[in-house]
């Protein structure tokens, strides 16, 4: 009989497989021989140091797992080595420590290094009278123009009341607003002027009236839209007269226009108020021609600064023109992003040692608790910088701009909130740029003074003194410079007439010691031919049509308006 295996394979006892033939007797006996004879042979011309290490080796080739185990036991053998002794601070071996390139903040030596050069350069042209050279009619065939119908009809009997909290700064505000404009006219509902919610971060308790024009608003949507500032009382006695006691929906972030039409609006029939918190960000970017006009006529017509805002913007853009008179009355805004938030936020490291360090963690905590300090997370602040992720230092937006070309003479608005550590990261950007100036310095203390303490109402100054300027210059993103280019191609004939620097192209730049002159200018040159040459671009999908007016909010003046591509009504 054969032997069976013990293990069985799939419910059934197999046979062990066959022995393996016998070797040859010859190799049988060369074999026994050496056996027989003992592993220590005596062999002359070996010491006794050689047969040992040939044992050892013998011993090694037939055990290889061992092999897995060397690196452990070379690290063990080496840290016991060096723990063993001690050695002078003078004797260690240093190890140069290598950086990626772009990962450090070496801006100030490169503007020690370029300053007397920069200073010398007397080649600069007017740059804000050439900065924009790409032709208005040469893009996709014609110049742009605004072109948002309204309706003339008599709206049908509304489905009910929206309510809803729009939340975060000035501009994330407005993307709530226009869009609760957009659902509620496409639902056929009433809309209630959005509530404005009180953010940690901009503690900011104004209400919509205290920044828009409340009356005008209604008005200017009346044929479209049905917006109202407060809600029958015989609809919120049955809420107790609480809005908190309003049903909430919980919408996804860029949800569909369809998700409206198929769950809130049956909601909306049944309740006749219903209450969105938060809104911010709660529809797609790609809707309907109908449910873009919407957007289109809330953002550009509805939406009026406040009569006292609006008045003090546009006596300080008379002053800017008044100032840059020997620049044809042109000016440059530029949106600098170095708030203590800011920074904080980005993780990135500066120039400012051990005091920015503590400001820095001091501010994480007291804005974001607890965020940056979760298990796993890793800050890097060069592989931040390498990305583009830092904000543009003042100094850096100074080298920026002379290398573009633009003059110690030009004139320059600077939007801003409270720059971190001002009176050290301001003072190269002045040296390079006197006429630099801020809407404290251009606007009287009692002229600013009902907006002090009010950061939507501040941005909202800054918005149109910024919206007016021949040139703007962007360096960190976010919603107030994508809201003011949308805004500026709707004026300006579909261009945005914006700088927007590659940011990771820059990192490379400044932190290249070797650069001259000639060749840093060049390069910014360059960066801002293709500033320009991207100031026409049309809306793509999942683009903010807030920041790509064309076509959706805008035609072309050499086509019919039955050709156009943009809205229907």
């Amino acid at each position: 009989m054969h032997p069976y295996n013990r293990l069985p394979s799939s419910g059934h006892n197999s046979p062990s497989p066959p022995h393996s033939p016998l070797r040859s007797p010859r190799y049988r006996q060369n074999r026994s021989s050496k056996a027989s004879s003992g592993r220590f042979i005596n062999q002359p011309g070996r010491t006794l140091i050689q047969r040992i290490a040939w044992h050892l080796l013998s011993v090694l080739i037939r055990r290889q797992g061992f092999f897995l185990f060397a690196p452990l036991l070379y690290i063990s053998g080496m840290l016991l080595y060096m723990g063993s002794g001690s050695f002078p601070d003078d004797r260690l071996p240093i190890i140069p420590r290598h950086f990626a390139p772009g990962s450090r903040y070496r801006s100030p030596q490169l503007y020690e290094k370029l300053r007397p050069e920069m200073d010398a350069d007397n080649s600069s042209t007017d740059a804000i009278s050439t900065v924009w050279k790409h032709s208005f009619s040469a893009y996709k065939g014609g110049e742009w123009r605004p072109c948002v119908n309204t309706s003339s009809g008599v709206l049908p009997e509304s489905n009910g009341y929206i309510y809803v909290e729009a939340n975060g700064g000035l501009n994330q505000q407005r993307t709530s607003i226009c869009n609760a404009v957009a659902v509620a006219g496409y639902l056929n509902a009433t809309l209630l002027i959005p509530n404005f919610h009180f953010h940690s971060i901009w503690r900011d308790p104004s209400k919509f009236g205290d920044i828009y024009d409340e009356d005008y608003f209604i008005s200017s949507l009346e044929n479209d839209v049905r917006v109202v500032n407060k809600i029958p009382e015989y609809l919120m006695e049955r809420f107790d007269r609480n809005m908190t006691n309003v049903y909430n929906f919980r919408i996804k972030a860029w949800s569909p226009i369809s998700y409206y039409k198929d769950a809130v609006l049956p909601r909306l029939l049944e309740e006749k108020v219903i209450r969105i918190s938060p809104f911010a960000n709660r529809l797609s970017f790609d809707s309907p021609p109908a449910v873009q006009r919407l957007r289109c006529m809330a953002n550009y017509k509805a939406l009026r600064f406040s009569s006292p805002i609006l008045t003090l913007g546009e006596t300080l853009v008379v002053r800017m023109k008044e100032r840059s008179a020997n620049y044809g009355g042109k000016y440059i805004s530029v949106h600098l992003r170095f708030e203590e938030d800011m920074v904080a936020f980005s993780c990135c490291e500066f120039d400012g040692g051990a005091q920015e360090k503590v400001d820095m963690t001091e501010a994480r905590e007291r804005g974001w608790k607890g965020k940056f300090n979760k298990p796993g997370r890793v800050i890097r602040p060069g592989a931040n910088r390498i990305n583009g992720k830092c904000p543009l230092t003042p100094l850096e937006v100074g080298l920026m701009l002379r290398g573009m070309g633009f003059d110690k003479n030009s004139v320059i608005y600077l939007a801003s909130g409270k720059i971190y550590d001002a009176e050290r990261t301001m003072a190269p950007l002045l040296e390079m740029f006197p006429n630099l100036i801020t809407k404290e310095m251009i606007a009287t203390d009692e002229e600013l003074a009902p907006y002090k303490n009010y950061s939507s109402r501040m941005a909202a100054i800054d918005y149109t003194v910024c919206l007016h300027s021949e040139v703007f210059v962007t360096t960190q993103g976010g919603n107030f410079p994508h809201f003011l280019m949308g805004h500026r191609r709707y004026l300006n004939g579909g261009h945005s007439k914006t700088i927007r620097p590659d940011k990771r192209k820059l990192a490379l730049i400044f932190d290249n010691p070797k650069i001259g002159w000639k060749t840093f200018k060049r390069q910014l040159l360059s960066m801002r031919s293709h500033s320009d040459s991207k100031g026409f671009e049309l809306k793509r999908p999942n683009d903010s049509i807030y920041t790509f007016p064309c076509p959706d909010c805008m035609c072309q003046t050499n086509k019919s308006e039955d050709s156009r591509t943009s809205l229907a009504t």
